[in-house]
């Protein structure tokens, strides 16, 4: 069974998209990939807090997340290499849109005083990436299990050639822009 966010873009969002910008039908922005990061910071020195985020990270997504070890020693960060420094998950084809449904429609609305993604976080190549400030919103996350709570940053990967057919792709597909220009 396909998630409920493919079969809306292959049924609403795609046609809109290719009588808005009438190109090569090839051409249609589409999503391409979702990317969820955690920078460690004062976790790179606990094995325990480290392995607790993964597993929290690998819960909301749906996929196991991996650790990101750092590649040089940065002295100024007291950072050597082999450290951990971040955890990250790729999410491609059906379990980024089944992750970006519930972002959508579970997660996002339960923020407190919630008015809207920032317009500002497109990168000029049709790519969107925000920031939430805590893992509590997705109801996968038992608040008992949790060692300390942690941000994440997502990024929303589009085939799209400019910001703006991103953000009317994104738009149409249900995520939550605030109102008016910021």
């Amino acid at each position: 069974m396909a998630a409920r966010l493919f079969e809306k873009y292959n049924s609403v969002v795609k046609p809109a998209l290719e009588a808005e910008f009438p190109k090569n039908k090839m051409l249609t922005p589409r999503i391409e990939k979702v990317v969820i990061s955690v920078g460690a910071g004062e976790a790179m020195k606990d094995n325990k807090l480290m392995q607790n985020m993964a597993d929290t990270i690998s819960l909301i997504a749906g996929q196991k997340a991996q650790i990101v070890i750092a590649k040089k020693s940065v002295a100024g960060f007291k950072v050597r290499e082999g450290m951990p420094v971040g955890i990250k998950v790729t999410l491609r084809s059906e379990q980024m849109y089944v992750f970006l449904d519930k972002l959508i429609s579970v997660a996002l609305p339960r923020v407190k005083d919630f008015r809207g993604l920032n317009r500002n976080g497109f990168d000029g190549r049709g790519n969107y990436n925000f920031g939430l400030n805590e893992q509590l919103m997705f109801p996968e996350v038992v608040y008992d299990d949790i060692i300390k709570t942690h941000g994440m940053n997502i990024s929303v990967a589009t085939t799209a050639q400019n910001d703006s057919e991103a953000f009317r792709l994104l738009e149409l597909m249900g995520i939550p822009f605030t109102k008016g220009r910021e």
